[in-house]
């Protein structure tokens, strides 16, 4: 393997790791798969043609090592642990906790979408692909990015409309019969 092809895989690091980040919504599994993926990639790296894009063969390693641990985990039942959220930074103790909120009630909405939805979402939300490099990614037609990106974004929506939220009444109370 040339040097060239090394550096490119280490600068690819950061952008890698944020999308397991999306994908696994942990840390420490985020840190798992990208260390796989890379050790895939490098134990097979004669399947990667030149010319072509490094970076999207390795998207397409890590989707597939995450879908099937996805798969795997159904199998032995182990429950999808999700890491607390991230530090968001704010100097209002409200704001920060219903800025976490918002992230886990989204975060919640994307763990009921298919794989292929979460995919497309960590590809165009999260790392800022095209929809062209999002479907070169994914050997799929960019029509069909385009519908299923909508799909989950609407998905997205409605279950963000349809979580309970606290009511208050005209009185400033909270349903606990406390003062907000």
């Amino acid at each position: 393997m040339t040097d060239d092809v090394r550096s490119r895989m280490i600068e690819f690091l950061p952008r890698l790791r944020r999308f397991a980040y999306t994908l696994t919504r942990n840390a420490d599994q985020a840190d798992d798969l990208v260390q796989d993926t890379c050790e895939r990639a490098l134990a097979r790296i004669d399947l990667w043609k030149p010319g072509t894009r490094l970076d999207s063969w390795m998207y397409q390693i890590a989707r597939n090592l995450w879908v099937d641990r996805g798969r795997a985990a159904k199998v032995r039942g182990e429950p999808a642990d999700l890491d607390t959220v991230m530090n968001i930074a704010d100097s209002d103790g409200r704001t920060i906790a219903e800025n976490r909120l918002m992230v886990l009630a989204v975060l919640d909405c994307m763990e009921q979408l298919s794989d292929d939805q979460q995919v497309l979402l960590a590809l165009i939300c999260v790392e800022g692909m095209t929809y062209p490099e999002a479907a070169e990614i994914l050997c799929i037609p960019v029509g069909t990015v385009m519908s299923r990106l909508a799909r989950a974004r609407q998905a997205i929506g409605t279950a963000m409309l349809e979580k309970p939220r606290t009511k208050r009444g005209a009185t400033g109370e909270a349903p606990n019969g406390r003062r907000s």
